[in-house]
């Protein structure tokens, strides 16, 4: 296998999760513009991981039956045409629509890159796979965020410049992938032998009968990780219910405590939450279960920073909450796909990156509808309460699950 092509399914990774946050410090401006509501702002944000869950749902696992790189280079054109819709959009209906396109692209996309780069591990870097699949987000997203909140900044007129510059790097990115091979060790349809060669019992003629079609994977956790994704869930959900008020509503709500700083602002909110993330994934990227409790414990702690920023913090007090909801984000996501994806074989790795990012992506999108509801009708302060007591309750919820967790779960410290 040649070494450059986990790289080239890292950057594709990141390059999807760049475009899936580079329309966050827009929407200030979007809602600006159109005069768009709360309600409307977290329509937007929310078609796309709705888009994604559904792409995960009915071809999460199409990787696992094709292949990798075709199932990847397809999601990558489709992403392109969803940015140049973006590009295009005059209003909330194009806008939507365009999210929810790249949601799409992206849901079947990230099942196959992130399965992928799980099987690409070389054998003297065990968990370099998980690692790539835990950076990717955070980094991704925060480059999104920065590049788009430069380019804004400069000149609002340059959010159409964003969208096209993405649809030219994935075509690009399709390209590069159509140079590699697969990167699966064995080849698509593969995974049900022929049965053996048996005897005719009247001529003595030896043939050989080919097995059955396999049958329609479904989307499942195989036993080996599904009690550790059932220990695990509610701390996914803890963080992604965080990042996921962060990117949708964290701009509005800056602005809303400091509305003599300009447009662009807004993104630097959720820009905290992604670059803390990184280090975050690579500081505690040895002890992954001790990383989901820390990470877990962190969660009820940014939302109270969240809160103080009502109350007299200001700006200082929602930036630190953004950095610590951050870190949290990276240690739980690092931590957690480390333990489930460490006893899954290469058959089910496509269905298990998809599961967990179904997971992830509900608890992102469903809480930041409720609260765009809330915040149109109470206003963003009142939002702003409402969500901290659900992440707080969250955070703590995990911490006890995980404090009574089997000790067996720790077979994945330190590989």
């Amino acid at each position: 296998m040649p070494a450059g092509l986990f790289p080239r399914y890292a950057a594709v990774l990141i390059a999807l999760l760049a475009a899936s946050s580079a329309p966050t410090p827009l929407y200030p401006l979007y809602q600006q513009q159109w005069k768009l509501s709360e309600l409307t702002i977290s329509v937007v944000f929310a078609v796309y991981p709705v888009g994604l869950l559904l792409a995960l749902l009915l071809a999460g696992t199409l990787s696992d039956r094709y292949g990798r790189k075709p199932v990847t280079v397809i999601a990558l054109i489709v992403q392109a045409v969803a940015m140049l819709l973006l590009a295009v959009a005059a209003g909330p209906g194009l806008l939507i629509a365009a999210r929810a396109v790249q949601g799409i692209a992206t849901g079947v996309a990230i099942g196959a890159v992130g399965a992928a780069l799980l099987d690409l591990e070389a054998p003297g870097r065990p968990g370099r796979g998980a690692l790539a699949n835990s950076v990717a987000p955070p980094a991704g997203m925060a480059l999104g965020v920065v590049a788009a909140t430069v380019l804004v900044y400069l000149r609002p007129e340059n959010a159409v410049m964003i969208y096209l510059a993405l649809a030219a790097l994935f075509i690009a990115g399709a390209a590069m992938l159509l140079t590699g091979p697969e990167p699966r060790l064995r080849p698509p349809g593969s995974m049900r032998p022929s049965t053996p060669a048996t005897a005719n019992a009247t001529t003595g003629a030896t043939h050989i009968s080919s097995a059955p079609p396999p049958p329609r994977r479904q989307l499942r956790v195989p036993a080996t990780a599904r009690r550790e994704l059932r220990i695990l869930a509610a701390a996914m959900v803890a963080v992604w219910a965080l990042g996921g008020f962060y990117s949708s509503l964290g701009p509005s709500l800056l602005l809303h405590i400091a509305p003599d700083l300009p447009l662009a602002a807004g993104g630097l909110i959720f820009l905290a939450v992604t670059v803390t993330a990184v280090p975050a994934v690579l500081l505690t990227r040895a002890a992954p279960r001790a990383a989901v409790r820390v990470g877990s414990l962190a969660v009820p702690l940014a939302a109270v920073l969240t809160v103080a920023a009502l109350h007299g913090g200001g700006p200082r007090a929602l930036l630190g909450g953004a950095v610590l909801a951050g870190a949290a984000f990276g240690m739980v996501n690092q931590g957690s796909v480390r333990i489930i994806t460490a006893p899954v074989g290469e058959r089910h790795r496509a269905a298990v990156v998809a599961v967990c990012s179904i997971v992830n992506y509900l608890a992102m999108s469903l809480p930041a509808v409720a609260v765009g509801a809330v915040a149109r009708t109470s206003g963003p302060a009142t939002a702003t309460h409402v969500y901290a007591v659900g992440t707080v309750l969250l955070g703590l919820a995990a911490s006890v699950v995980l404090a009574l967790a089997p000790r067996s779960i720790h077979n994945t410290e330190g590989h």
